[in-house]
């Protein structure tokens, strides 16, 4: 299936019913007086996360979605029908956005969330509402309300705890295929990967992550260069990243100035990406056969960029120290959700002395 993770579509909402104007006619019974009912409210639409999707591909087939209208109020004091509302799938993930105000409407990312999209009409009211002292026969009732229509934007953000930042070719996917149960297409030619694949790395009993590949991102990807502006939005949910990096590059361009051209990218696609906790994977180490030589060309590439943060040296196609990497990335999400329990634990607390 196409990996699709933007959609627009149109909803609209169905109209209230009208009400009625009708007068009780029953024998013996000159003046029976006003009984026409309310109109019935028209159908809402809703959106409903659904984690058995991984695409907006379907939105590319149906982009138009209504729902009924109310059913008019009728004699005899009955009320109209409401109409049923109208629910759409959408996978796990889906940011909603109105697309006349630029607005963000919701984000939905747990599965079976609701969020509507697209209110109702009012039914209209009956002539019975309109009965007075003074105007016993009221010959008035009022119109159903129109229902809201919406132009929406889908944007899907893969949901992820680490995402893989490279150059097209680093071995991102081979990393991916090393470490968990994707099988992504892996090639020797530059911008093999199409698309986002996710992977759950399952380290120990209750002990798993999930890892996104995101696709190759190139100089000016932030502006529309290439496929990377198209993905870079999924790097924006996960907690770690992972910069992969091919030690030696087959075009002969330098590995240092690749990280910097990425973290520009970044920088330039959203500030806050730069500061989120980063790693760097320095890949292919296969391609030395001497062992000196490859530490140096490492300790090298490190000290150039001046990196502070944890690094590694690994060959993802002979998976020689990706298991190692996969490991202190446990640790690092054991450690956060220990701190995020101590934190719960220390205000709950402070609440209970409070109380």
């Amino acid at each position: 299936m196409k990996f699709v993770d933007e959609a627009q579509i149109r909803v609209q909402a169905g109209d209230g019913g009208n009400g009625c104007v009708s007068f009780r006619r029953e024998k013996f019974i000159p003046f029976g007086g006003p009984d026409g009912g309310d109109g019935g409210d028209g159908g809402s639409v809703w959106l409903v996360a659904d984690e058995g999707l991984n695409t907006l591909v379907d939105f590319r087939h149906q982009r138009s979605f209504k729902a009924k209208r109310g059913q008019g109020g009728m004699g005899s004091q009955m009320y109209g029908k409401g109409a049923d509302d109208i629910e759409i799938r959408v996978p796990v993930g889906t940011v909603v956005t109105n697309v006349d105000t630029d607005e963000e409407i919701g984000d939905l990312t747990a599965h079976g969330q609701r969020l509507k999209v697209a209110q109702g009409g009012r039914g209209g009211l009956g002539n019975i509402h309109f009965k007075s002292s003074v105007n016993r026969a009221p010959r008035k009732s009022t119109p159903g309300t129109p229902g809201e229509v919406r132009d929406l934007k889908f944007e899907l953000r893969l949901l992820a705890d680490v995402g893989l930042l490279g150059f097209p070719n680093a071995g991102k996917s081979t990393f991916i295929r090393a470490v968990s149960a994707a099988t992504p297409r892996v090639a020797d030619y530059p911008f093999t990967t199409l698309h986002p694949n996710l992977g759950v790395v399952r380290v120990g009993i209750d002990q798993s992550f999930v890892i996104v590949d995101i696709p190759g991102i190139i100089e000016g990807a932030a502006d529309g260069a290439g496929l990377g502006i198209q993905f870079l939005r999924h790097v924006s949910r996960t907690s770690l990243l992972l910069h992969v990096v091919d030690i030696r590059p087959i075009d002969g361009s330098d590995p240092v100035e690749q990280v910097r051209t990425i973290e520009r990218e970044l920088e330039q696609f959203d500030t806050e990406l730069v500061g989120r906790p980063r790693w760097l994977v320095i890949n292919k180490s296969d391609v030395f056969s001497d062992e000196e030589e490859l530490h140096a060309v490492a300790n090298d590439i490190v000290a150039r960029l001046e990196w502070m943060g944890p690094w590694f040296l690994v060959s993802a196609a002979g998976q020689v120290g990706t298991w190692d990497v996969c490991l202190k990335v446990q640790q690092f999400f054991d450690a956060e959700r220990a701190a995020m329990r101590e934190k719960t634990e220390a205000a709950d607390d402070v609440r209970m002395r409070d109380l």
